[in-house]
């Protein structure tokens, strides 16, 4: 059995802790940010190269039909439970609801209408569907430019980070759908946003405005997770200014590398960030380890932990930073490295508008 099959571990956990309640309320969080840890600092780093097999393919979409059935039936029992309880498979419901945002990452990188497709589904679960129109079209093209919200920068804490993420890739998104589409069904912002309406309507006739509150949290405890994961993937990292203006293409050196085992099973090797960037059309199980990338000292569910220190954070990240343009600055000689906050405009960010079927006048 492939060691991927630990992306159902989520919902799995999701799903033991809803059926015994008391002390198994608990797992969620100790297995992911305390379990997972010791066994990424525990287990060699997997440095290989590999051919995945075809039916890899498959995980991503046979999670989809795992996480709504988990996350249903964990918001039905949250709804009816004491507040502790129903606060603890709330929290559960959110870890699950993190991991969804991330196979659905994996679904809006490929080809094809029905992958992306099925990745806005998933990420109605958490009212963030506008995200696979800013990932693909804005946060590749500007990733380590002053143009990009979701490029943390350095000195920034995760606390200031947020508000600026949130916002400017809204922002982005509608401007991307605008200029593509302009205002008119085939917008995918507002395609995203009519099936979260459907999700809110469907969740509160069910549940109750309890159990649409209870949904809302959750859904809130999987997006700050995504975006404590964005922090982590290009702290610091700031693509090289050409001369005309623009910035270098990206290379695996712009994104922090983690090739810790454990978090990369469950996360479908998410942290080979380096390659991602560099190669977003590789598929999770394509993904290639860079020695010449930034390394980050452990893997995901530890760095998630380690964000939400900043003073720790930045003691240990800065130095790394400084390391890592060091690097960069002798990849290429030529170019300066650019400063966040400058008024500088990335060429590279400016995003390619395809013809689409309807446009506002």
């Amino acid at each position: 059995m492939t060691p991927f099959l630990l992306v159902f571990l989520p919902p799995a956990l999701l799903a033991v802790s809803t059926a015994l309640g008391g002390w198994a309320l608990l797992l969620p969080p100790v297995v992911l940010f305390g379990v997972i840890p010791l066994l990424d600092h525990l287990v060699p780093q997997d440095r290989a190269e590999a051919v995945p097999p075809r039916w890899f393919g498959l995980l991503p979409v046979l999670f989809l039909p795992a996480h709504f059935a988990t996350a249903a039936w964990a918001l039905a029992v949250a709804a009816q439970a004491p507040p502790l309880q129903a606060a603890a498979l709330t929290a559960g419901c959110g870890f699950s609801a993190a991991m969804a945002i991330n196979v659905a990452h994996e679904l809006m990188h490929r080809a094809g209408r029905v992958q992306p497709s099925l990745a806005t589904v998933l990420l109605s679960s958490t009212l963030y569907t506008h995200f696979s129109v800013e990932h693909v079209q804005g946060h590749h093209k500007r990733v380590g430019t002053p143009d990009d919200p979701a490029t943390s920068r350095l000195g920034e804490s995760i606390v200031r980070f947020l508000p600026r993420t949130l916002l400017g890739s809204l922002r982005s998104a509608w401007r991307i759908e605008a200029e593509r589409v302009g205002w008119c069904p085939a917008n995918r912002v507002l395609q995203g946003f009519a099936l979260q309406g459907v999700v809110l309507v469907g969740v509160g006739a069910w549940l109750g405005p309890l159990g649409l509150g209870l949904f809302l949290a959750q859904a809130a405890v999987g997006v700050l997770m995504l975006e404590t994961i964005n922090y982590i993937e290009h702290y610091g990292l700031v693509r090289e200014a050409r001369a005309d203006g623009g910035f270098v293409r990206v290379r695996p050196e712009h994104s922090w590398n983690s090739s810790h085992r454990v978090s990369n099973w469950i996360l479908l090797n998410l942290a080979r960030h380096s390659d991602h960037h560099a190669f977003a059309a590789r598929s999770f199980g394509e993904l290639r380890h860079h020695d010449g990338a930034p390394q980050l000292p452990t893997g995901y569910a530890g760095m998630l932990l380690l964000a939400w220190v900043p003073p720790v954070w930045f003691r240990v990240m800065d130095p790394r930073v400084a390391a890592a343009m060091g690097r960069a600055r002798r990849v290429d000689p030529g170019a300066r490295v650019g400063v966040f906050g400058s008024g500088q405009t990335s060429e590279v960010g400016r995003d390619e508008v395809s013809p689409g079927s309807c446009r506002a006048g």
